[in-house]
């Protein structure tokens, strides 16, 4: 029998979020309190100022599928960042993981958090395994072509960057902890302080002018600015009330 319709494109055929697994299946590394308290602290922080939050996804343990010819391979970045896709804007259409070959926009920025049981994948020191799904480091660097790529083990302290230098990941020499990113016009760096009730060094971004507030740091900066004002106004009221202006008769 003849096929009388053209055939669909592979973006129709192949497996969506929806088909494809969304939990965790059988990995090492695990999220523990550490890796969820720094990804909040990354993504409350990460304050883009040229692109606009709808046109961003900041993502933590999703799923990222990265092969169209092999469809179940997938690695789980502890956080990563993609520029220039729609958010979600209705619960329902919210993400169940993040699938190349449909959203067709790789990551701009991976960060990994070491454990003791990733470190040397997560570092490009473990090689493939025959008939194996290739190594993280592989898939951001060969693969995905992941523009950067941070590190940051926090048992000994140390941040390390990698930039995408031709087909190969270059380090960043880091001597102050800091990482600058021209295209972001942001930086990432370690913080000492407490977040979420919990005291430590952090992965926090930072701009020119300092580091990027929190959610609660933006808060109390907004209550601080309102209660300067108020101060203001009721030196100037005193003032007037001083020059024999009842300030309470003037128009409004």
């Amino acid at each position: 029998m003849y096929q009388t319709e053209p055939p669909r494109p592979p973006q129709e055929t192949m497996p969506t979020m929806y088909d494809l697994p969304s939990e965790l299946v059988g990995e090492s590394g695990l999220p523990d309190e550490f890796h969820c308290i720094q990804a909040d602290l990354l993504s409350e922080t990460c304050q883009l100022p040229n692109y606009p939050p709808e046109e961003i996804l900041l993502a933590s343990d999703l799923n990222l599928y990265y092969d169209p010819r092999h469809t179940l391979w997938y690695k789980r970045p502890d956080w990563y960042m993609v520029l220039g896709v729609p958010g979600a804007t209705q619960q329902q259409n919210l993400r169940l993981s993040y699938v190349i070959w449909q959203e067709g926009v790789a990551p701009f920025l991976v960060v990994e958090l070491l454990s003791p049981g990733t470190e040397p994948e997560d570092l490009g020191q473990t090689l493939r395994e025959v008939n194996k799904p290739p190594t993280k480091w592989e898939v951001y660097e060969r693969i995905l072509r992941v523009p950067y790529y941070v590190v940051y083990d926090r048992y000994e302290n140390n941040l390390r960057g990698f930039r995408l230098n031709g087909a190969r990941y270059q380090a960043i020499p880091l001597p102050e902890k800091r990482f600058w990113l021209e295209e972001l016009e942001l930086g990432l760096g370690l913080w000492h302080g407490t977040y979420q009730q919990t005291t430590g060094l952090w992965l926090r971004w930072y701009n020119a002018a300092g580091w990027l507030p929190t959610l609660k740091e933006q808060a109390q900066q907004e209550r601080q600015r309102a209660e300067q004002e108020r101060q203001r106004a009721d030196r100037l009221a005193e003032y007037m009330r001083s020059q024999g202006i009842n300030p309470d008769n003037l128009p409004i």
